[in-house]
């Protein structure tokens, strides 16, 4: 049977399989469009991409596929004031002097890129413009759908879903707390917005009257048949990607996922000030037991990024942020097209047996 969905037909591709934005370099060019080709929906984070960057990541994506594919941005958020740096300096130096490199020193207070961001995804080629964080401005909502993209934003409860539809979007993302990386909570206390993907979903689905993309925990065809039956009429995954020989992460990364176990992860601020899920390391650990270690976002990223940029370097898993949700004993070694191929006959499978019965 055909995982024909609202989704699927609105988009014009086969299946109701979003590989999930992964900004940082976890996503390529080779992952999204191996997605792509595959039949379903590959998207690449392009938060921290430079409107070259973009172009340039938009372009390879296009030369390797002609098929939809997606960009994701981060909404903009409020411009931290100055902070006092000096505790959270101190807390990561032993660890920037364990990879070689020089003391951290306060982070500037950043600029918001997203204005130019925005430009570059307008033109880059993607079908799909999707965010986090919150929700874009009514003019960039506007502009988008002018020029004919899928708009989606991302949201961790049924408030936020509500507000995301008022804004005009086309598709909301319901995250559940399984999911790995950041979340995507913008309204009320994030300790709070931590709701599991099938109590999350359904009540998602009854309150909009968009479609809504089912995120946190899926892995395999298993996951995407109850995230249908739930009312999603797509699935969104990302740690199920990052293991794939296409995915930008390192090999100690990979060897991280796969040996990790589904209590393994926690949502920590240590890396970046903002509430994500990783698998727990030794700089996590540490960073999370220092009073004042970790700055508001985005300084602790820009803080802690020259460590993570040599830990890639170095193969350093003890360094880097592990982001992966809590499905990860169900990771595999598989080419992101045989990711594909393989849950959506699982998926098929779970409905024929019980149209049988």
């Amino acid at each position: 049977m055909a995982l024909t969905t609202e989704f699927t037909q609105r988009l014009g591709v086969t299946h109701p399989v979003i590989q999930a934005p992964m900004a940082g370099g976890s996503d390529t060019p080779a992952l999204v469009a191996a997605v792509s080709e595959a039949g379903g929906l590959g998207c690449y984070g392009a938060a921290y991409l430079t409107p070259a960057q973009i172009a340039e990541f938009g372009s390879a994506v296009s030369a390797a596929t002609s098929k939809p594919f997606g960009i994701n941005l981060f909404a903009p958020t409020p411009i931290p004031g100055p902070v006092d740096a000096s505790a959270a300096i101190e807390a990561a130096t032993p660890f920037f002097s364990e990879l070689g490199l020089d003391p951290p020193h306060a982070p500037p207070i950043p600029a918001s890129a997203f204005d130019d961001q925005l430009k570059a995804a307008l033109q880059c080629g993607a079908r799909v413009f999707s965010f986090t964080f919150g929700m874009v401005p009514e003019a960039a909502i506007r502009e988008l759908k002018s020029r004919g993209l899928f708009v989606m934003g991302t949201a961790t409860t049924v408030e936020e879903a509500r507000a995301l539809e008022r804004g005009g979007v086309d598709a909301v993302a319901a995250q559940g707390s399984e999911a790995g990386g950041h979340r995507g909570s913008f309204r009320g206390d994030f300790d709070a917005n931590v709701i599991g993907t099938v109590a999350l979903v359904p009540q998602v689905v009854d309150a909009v009257s968009i479609p809504v993309v089912a995120s946190g925990g899926i892995m395999d065809g298993r996951g995407v048949a109850a995230a249908l039956v739930l009312g999603a009429s797509a699935v969104q995954m990302g740690t199920a990607f990052l293991t794939c020989p296409e995915s930008g992460v390192v090999e100690s990364y990979r060897e991280a996922i796969l040996g990790a176990r589904e209590d393994g992860t926690r949502i920590t601020r240590a890396f970046s000030g903002r509430p994500a899920r990783g698998i727990v390391n030794r700089f996590m650990t540490e960073i999370e037991k220092r009073d004042g270690a970790i700055l508001p976002f985005p300084l602790q990223n820009a803080l802690t990024r020259p460590m993570r940029t040599a830990a890639v370097k170095q193969n350093r898993s003890e360094f880097l942020s592990l982001w992966a949700g809590q499905g990860v004993r169900m990771a595999r070694r598989e080419a992101a097209a045989d990711l594909v191929k393989r849950i959506v006959a699982e998926a098929e499978l779970v409905f024929e047996k019980f149209s049988a019965e």
